[in-house]
């Protein structure tokens, strides 16, 4: 379980275009230790950690230090920068070193920030790295049982049902321990609240603070601590103003700067062929889904991780253009999830713990868009086929059609 082996799969799919590999996801999520398990394959290595003193020191008096590395045969060397991204040139730094020696060395650059937007200004990185995202364990990595992208979008109504319990036991661990490592691995409960409590606080005063220079750490701690009531809502920012009592440009940024360094990440709502659909308000879905008091609203959380992981991965192994939006009218009429691929539809799901019949509006967009759709539910065992229309609505267990995404 502790290898990543997804992650490593897309290591080895893009590090065999590229010599220069950024790998980002939240804080805590395992980087380092993936980047390690990379760095086994490679006979010659080094490992930087800007963190550490003696590591600064040494790129900043010789910025060409990893030539001195102690090689052991003829083969490409890997150098790790790991939290690179705090040195505050970084990105001139990180061309240079690709543009002298890209033919000769494979780099893997860490960080924990968002390392495609973070800085502006400075030379582009443009067409010298590929990206990929390391994020919590999800149902598809712990299951182990993936459909391949193309069996997937062929027909995404598909559904196994081996290893029920087992992947049902899964589920439950990651409602209650969240999907970071320290925590799942641990399963205690006592781990995960220690770590719980430690982790938004050090992010927010450690991390978000040095590299944003936000003053305000008071009050934005205050509005993540909010954020938990808000999900499974299209998202207000004015009545978060009034909440706070700040300004809207205030909530705007700090929302922002929660979703660079992956405390949260949002959706959009779909707006094409939807009649009055509404179109400004976003959705918001915490990584540290447990924080969640409602079970309705943590069931819809935990699905929109899955399907985030999903899409994130399948754009950064160059499968298509996807994106995750939700549906809503100004009926209040709604559909929790829609994948679309390219701009195009793909498969819409709705998360309902318990309703084991497909919703209304589950079944009036389908119609509007004529595209298969999901209802995953979370009380029950096996799956339902239903017909509306010419098209299809599949109901089952969320633990098992979410652990077959590639």
């Amino acid at each position: 379980m502790d290898t990543r082996e997804p992650y490593l799969k897309i290591w080895q799919e893009l590090s065999r275009e590229k010599s220069m590999i950024f790998l980002v996801g939240p804080r805590q999520v395992g980087k380092t230790t993936l980047a390690k398990i990379i760095s086994r394959n490679f006979t010659n290595n080094l490992y930087f950690n800007w963190d550490i003193p003696q590591n600064k020191t040494r790129l900043m008096e010789n910025p060409t230090f990893f030539q001195e590395i102690k090689r052991r045969d003829p083969s490409i060397p890997l150098i790790i920068f790991d939290e690179i991204h705090k040195y505050k040139d970084w990105k001139n730094y990180l061309k240079g070193v690709y543009d002298q020696f890209h033919d000769s060395y494979q780099f893997l650059v860490s960080g924990s920030g968002r390392l495609d937007i973070y800085q502006k200004g400075g030379n582009s990185l443009a067409g010298r790295y590929f990206l990929f995202h390391l994020w919590p364990f999800t149902m598809s990595e712990l299951g182990r049982r993936n459909l391949t992208i193309d069996d997937f979008l062929k027909n995404p109504l598909q559904i196994g049902m081996e290893n029920s319990e087992n992947l049902k036991e899964k589920w439950v661990r990651i409602s209650k321990l969240s999907g970071f490592p320290e925590p799942y691995l641990a399963n205690r409960m006592a781990t995960y609240r220690r770590w719980s409590n430690t982790y938004s606080n050090q992010l927010i005063r450690e991390d978000i603070r040095d590299l944003t220079g936000i003053k305000s750490v008071g009050d934005m701690e205050t509005l993540y601590y909010l954020l938990p009531s808000k999900v499974g809502s299209p998202l207000s920012v004015p009545s978060l103003t009034t909440d706070l009592k700040v300004s809207y440009n205030s909530v705007r940024g700090w929302l922002a700067v929660f979703e660079r360094f992956f405390l949260i990440f949002s959706i959009s709502p779909w707006t094409e062929r939807i009649a009055r659909a509404i179109q400004k308000e976003r959705k918001i879905y915490l990584w540290d889904a447990p924080r969640i008091e409602d079970p309705a609203a943590l069931f819809e959380n935990m699905v929109a991780t899955e399907l985030w992981r999903a899409v994130t991965n399948w754009n950064d192994l160059g499968y298509g253009q996807f994106s995750l939006h939700f549906i809503k009218n100004k009926e209040r009429q709604e559909v929790d999830f829609l994948i679309a691929n390219g701009h195009k539809p793909v498969v819409l799901i709705e998360a309902k713990i318990s309703e084991t019949q497909p919703s209304s509006p589950l079944k009036k967009f389908q119609k509007a868009l004529s595209i298969p759709a999901v209802q995953l539910i979370g009380e029950d065992e096996g799956y339902r086929m239903f017909s509306n229309n010419d098209q299809s609505i599949l109901v089952a267990p969320a633990y098992q059609w979410l652990s077959q995404l590639p």
